[in-house]
């Protein structure tokens, strides 16, 4: 079912807890910050709420401690920038 839709599947090694780490981050968050505050009334409710979070919220207005407490635009942002001064 992954493989028909085109999702990658991909597992940390036997004995390596840090592969997944980032997406273990994600989806902490995601369920802390979105799925266990609302109360969906279907999955189509689900499915319409999930991508404005993680665009709108998670990637825009979200500060990450990673990213020197930016949101990930913004942090982008500043890279494109900086690069372009560099070159």
């Amino acid at each position: 079912m992954l493989k028909d839709n085109g999702i990658q599947i991909n597992m940390s090694a036997k004995g390596n807890p840090y592969g997944n780490a980032f997406t273990e981050s994600f989806f902490k968050t995601l369920k802390q910050e979105q799925v266990y505050i609302w109360e969906y009334e279907s999955f189509s409710d689900v499915i319409k709420r999930t991508p404005y979070f993680i665009e709108d919220v998670y990637n825009k207005k979200r500060l990450h401690s990673s990213l020197g407490y930016r949101p990930p635009e913004e942090y982008e942002r500043l890279l494109v920038k900086n690069d372009s001064t560099v070159k």
